[in-house]
């Protein structure tokens, strides 16, 4: 476990929010950087992301996450597809507190940290799922289903199709702007827009993909 400096990371935090002009209180600062010192905790036993500095951790996952957040105005129940460690599921889940998250992943160590990240943060809005998206069924349907890094597009839309509300869409996190995968989507989905992302302190491509049925 690499050494987690509380302030050095809490003013990196706080310049980036203000980047992005994200309205977050105290609070929801204090609940991300807790967040990120149990992702670094339990990074040592449970392998739960390949990077292994937390100052690190604040840019290229935290703040990359942030960065989307405002893509999700509207949503106001949305599914992390391979949810990992979280991301951008439970940042989410802080950010938006009036926002249903639900995560899933088939890894039971990582949902068994998510499922302890959301009791000692008290994140009443976050539900947990240890199964296989495509084997999921919900009463409740999601309006946003979105991914970071997880799968090629035509897969992501194949294995959970069958989750997304009438009129919802899919928001995918990607590096860069994957364009062979956007023209290989199966009718009758396509994608309606793709937007560049600048994360706060990171000098690398980032997109987020949107997915709607034609």
């Amino acid at each position: 476990m690499r050494f987690f400096d509380r302030a050095a990371l809490a003013a990196v935090l706080k310049n980036g929010v203000n980047q992005l002009q994200l309205a977050l209180s105290d609070a929801q600062h204090e609940q991300l950087l807790d967040y990120l010192a149990l992702l670094n905790k339990w990074n040592s036993v449970y392998n739960l992301t390949s990077v292994r500095d937390p100052m690190q951790m604040m840019t290229l996952h935290l703040l990359d996450s942030l960065a989307a957040v405002p893509a999700f105005a509207g949503a106001k129940n949305v599914l992390d597809v391979g949810a990992g460690g979280g991301l951008p599921g439970i940042v989410l889940a802080i950010a938006r507190p009036d926002m249903q998250v639900s995560m899933i992943d088939t890894v039971h160590k990582k949902t068994a940290f998510l499922t302890q990240v959301k009791a000692q943060l008290g994140l009443a809005n976050v539900t947990v799922y240890t199964m296989k998206v495509q084997e999921l069924a919900v009463a409740q349907l999601f309006d946003v289903i979105t991914s970071r890094a997880f799968a090629d597009l035509s897969d992501f839309v194949n294995w959970s199709g069958h989750l997304l509300a009438e009129g919802g869409q899919y928001i995918a996190l990607k590096g860069t702007a994957p364009q062979d995968e956007r023209e290989r989507l199966p009718a009758p989905w396509q994608a309606t827009d793709l937007q560049p992302l600048k994360v706060p302190g990171l000098d690398a491509e980032r997109h987020l993909v949107y997915i709607k049925k034609a």
